[in-house]
């Protein structure tokens, strides 16, 4: 840059210098014009510096971009941390385990693979899958004639991101630009489905969406308030009537509000259903009803929420769910506080259900997207 400079300053002594000289020949009507000519050249050359400065605008462009690169990877480093530190439990305990079965001098005999699938079983992995991932391992290693154990680590971890991607499902959400999208979440009492509810507004509105939630569970009490406070948390509008009012009129007051106020995203709260409770069930046929009747042409999603600390019986959960309403999607909470965060893979390879989000903690930046090569890893 400081090259720039003194070259701006060389050009008015030259411009000078060609100054004095027509000064000197102006009898000279060949050389004054010739001159004339060079000095207009010279006065161009001062009014248009870009050219001198395009090499530096290029290296500040680069590093813009440099920055930006860097900041992104810095972005993926502490995501991944953070998922290592939220899965301790469970890595602490499977991790461990699959390291001391993979001794050096251990021998790759039906004995290693039995005490393998007991490993899996035990961090709720489930039966099908277990069976699964062994068999394929078992395939694995003598397709690729391995007899190291030491390389049956790695081949373990890459057997069990295929298995969880098997069925090629969409992770994220059913989101459209200029369209509105309507979330219903539902969920048992006790799963943290209302604080998952305001994570997710807020992660949404960082984003840059426009969201706006409906607080349907009126039968719990409380329940308007908590939601409101998780609202206000994530700095976004709230539509909600009085407690024990019909659930489908705070849903139809709501798109009603969304469509007027061009919301991006509205989520709807539900009341807690136990699925063996027939009548919560027919509400929640009548919500999904005054949806497809007042908002039919907009983005759906069914978010059932599960708590990952009971294990198999968010998988029994998920069956009843699924006869009753179409799930699209699965957020499973509490991995931060449990070992059997291996019930992802019977939930998501075995059901056919997606996983949509995860939640690493009580904080409102602690609802992560999930993403199965970053998960099993976060495992090991």
């Amino acid at each position: 840059m400081f090259d720039f400079f003194r070259r701006k300053k060389d050009i008015k002594d030259e411009i000078e210098e060609v100054e004095e000289s027509l000064e000197d020949n102006t009898s000279k009507d060949d050389n004054s014009n010739e001159n004339i000519v060079e000095l207009e050249n010279f006065e161009n050359l001062e009014s248009n510096p870009i050219d001198e400065t395009h090499d530096y605008l290029e290296v500040d462009t680069d590093l813009n971009n440099a920055e930006e690169e860097i900041e992104e990877n810095i972005k993926k480093v502490s995501f991944f941390d953070k998922l290592k530190d939220g899965l301790i439990k469970t890595r602490d305990k499977f991790s461990s385990q699959v390291k001391n079965l993979f001794t050096a001098n251990v021998k790759i005999d039906d004995d290693l693979f039995e005490e393998l699938e007991e490993i899996l079983i035990s961090a709720d992995i489930g039966m099908d899958s277990t069976l699964a991932i062994v068999d394929s391992l078992r395939d694995e290693i003598k397709e690729r004639k391995i007899k190291d154990t030491n390389e049956i680590y790695p081949l373990l971890e890459e057997i069990m991101i295929k298995h969880l991607d098997k069925n090629n499902l969409d992770n994220e959400l059913n989101i459209k630009e200029d369209e509105l999208s309507i979330i219903l979440v539902i969920g048992v009492n006790g799963v943290g489905k209302t604080t998952t509810i305001g994570k997710l507004a807020y992660d949404l509105k960082q984003e840059g969406k426009k969201v706006m939630l409906a607080a349907a569970d009126t039968f719990r009490a409380a329940a308007i308030e908590q939601l409101g406070e998780w609202a206000n948390k994530a700095d976004v509008e709230m539509v909600a009537l009085d407690q024990g009012a019909d659930p489908s009129a705070v849903i139809f007051d709501a798109i009603r509000s969304a469509k007027s106020k061009d919301i991006d995203v509205l989520i709807c709260d539900t009341a807690g259903r136990l699925h063996n409770k027939k009548n919560l069930m027919k509400e929640l046929e009548k919500i999904n009803k005054t949806i497809d009747t007042h908002a039919g042409k907009a983005n759906r999603d069914n978010l059932l929420v599960l708590d990952a600390t009971t294990g198999q019986n968010a998988v029994s959960q998920l069956r009843e769910f699924k006869n009753v309403t179409d799930i699209t999607g699965l957020i499973l909470t509490k991995l931060d506080g449990t070992a059997k965060g291996g019930i992802i893979f019977p939930l998501q390879s075995e059901l056919n259900v997606p996983v949509k989000y995860i939640g690493l903690g009580e904080g409102i930046d602690d609802l992560e997207k999930f993403d199965s090569k970053s998960f099993v890893k976060a495992l090991f």
